[in-house]
């Protein structure tokens, strides 16, 4: 069986051996992580045949490859590397056609728009091809070292499109972006090839705005399609294609539960997870261990405002998971920070319960207050963060399968 894999410096995170699963015949795939020093002793090596090549190393491999194809050749950057009958090395770049399929999946027209593309590495330059190729009027490569720099941003503030080809907002560093788009006033779209998390900051912010937008998982699989077929030496179809990104669009996204205090969503959340195969957190549990203390101790000692902090420090880090089951407090709805956090990488399922039927026990809240009035102010925000809503009125296993039924699982 043909060896192939991925090359790069961290590669923990990758889902390229799952997508290869699917899209491959008659090669295996591993995840070759290489230190710059070893580089060349990796290539000059040999064992293997074919390769993608990731961050930092698709201009750092050119040298190694023999022939490239003109696309690779016109770009300047390769990631995918074949080995030739002769054992020489061919280099190509089906970043392009993974960036096509991304930029027609979106909708989002470059033709005779100026675009501003963040990064100048080979990413940038294969989207900086592309969009030329695409009709694109103007583009502008910026990045922190270079002729156009972040401190010239306001000279660009007229872009109708952005590009992210940076990792910045990328898994685990998520919730940052280079830039706010508040001063972008002709912005038409926005496109952030990170995939991981499904929602960057950037396209957060673009959806706050109602701008148009997309993320980086159909360039994802469309260049690893373009890989596939290189190493298969035959054509994938655009099913197996869509196949793998639903694939990928489920077993990647969380499924956060939301509700009032008592609504089952621990209980709901443990079930689903057991369903699924899935790792299960409960951000209540999460925060008494982070704090060494009990929620009523923190309630009690400290008070709600102190809790609600923690609380979102703990969200912080669940939001960043991925494909795992999360039952949150019943209050993390009553901080608008906590949906950017959980919405991220995630679907969220508003679990709603008949009043008359919400345990109260262990609930600080819960215990001297009128839970019509808590609701009456907490439903707003609950319609606000969720993306379903699900009924408790059920059996547990009735509930559970009304949730996977809303998912389409």
């Amino acid at each position: 069986m043909r060896r192939c894999g991925l090359l790069g410096q961290k590669l923990a995170y990758s889902y390229s051996p799952a997508i290869h699963a699917v899209l491959g015949c008659g090669y295996s795939y591993e995840l070759f992580e290489i230190e710059p020093e070893n580089l060349r002793g990796f290539i000059e090596q040999g064992d293997f045949y074919g390769l993608n090549v990731t961050i930092p190393y698709k201009k750092d491999v050119i040298p190694f490859c023999k022939t490239l194809s003109e696309t690779a050749r016109a770009i300047g950057s390769v990631n995918t590397i074949v080995r030739k009958k002769d054992g020489t090395l061919h280099g190509d770049n089906t970043d392009a056609q993974g960036f096509l399929a991304m930029l027609r999946n979106s909708g989002i027209s470059v033709k005779g728009k100026k675009v501003l593309v963040l990064g100048s590495g080979g990413s940038s330059l294969t989207v900086c091809y592309m969009l030329e190729r695409e009709g694109a009027e103007e583009i502008v490569a910026i990045s922190r070292r270079g002729e156009q720099t972040y401190e010239k941003l306001g000279a660009h503030f007229d872009s109708s499109v952005i590009v992210n080809t940076t990792p910045v907002g990328m898994y685990p560093n998520t919730g940052e972006s280079l830039l706010e788009l508040d001063e972008f006033t002709r912005l038409e779209g926005v496109l952030d090839i990170i995939y991981n998390p499904a929602w960057t900051k950037l396209l957060m912010d673009a959806e706050s705005r109602g701008i148009p937008h997309i993320g980086g998982l159909t360039m994802l699989v469309g260049q690893a399609r373009g890989a596939a077929e290189i190493f298969c030496g035959k054509k994938i179809g655009d099913d197996k294609e869509a196949e793998v990104i639903k694939l990928l669009r489920d077993s990647m996204k969380n499924i956060v539960l939301i509700g009032m205090p008592g609504s089952g969503k621990t209980t709901i959340g443990k079930l689903l997870a057991e369903y699924l195969g899935r790792p299960f957190y409960d951000a209540d549990i999460e925060l008494e261990k982070a704090n060494g203390k009990t929620i009523p101790d923190i309630f009690e000692r400290e008070g709600e405002g102190a809790f609600r902090v923690k609380e979102t420090e703990v969200l912080s880090e669940l939001g960043k998971k991925s494909g795992a089951v999360i039952a949150t407090g019943g209050g993390c709805v009553t901080r608008l920070e906590n949906y950017r956090h959980l919405h991220q990488n995630a679907t969220i399922v508003f679990i709603k319960r008949d009043i008359s039927k919400l345990s109260r026990d262990g609930r600080p809240l819960s215990q001297n207050i009128d839970l019509s009035e808590m609701y009456a102010k907490r439903l707003p925000l609950y319609l606000r963060f969720c993306d379903i809503i699900v009924q408790n009125d059920g059996t547990l296993r009735e509930v559970v399968g009304l949730v996977l039924e809303e998912l389409g699982i």
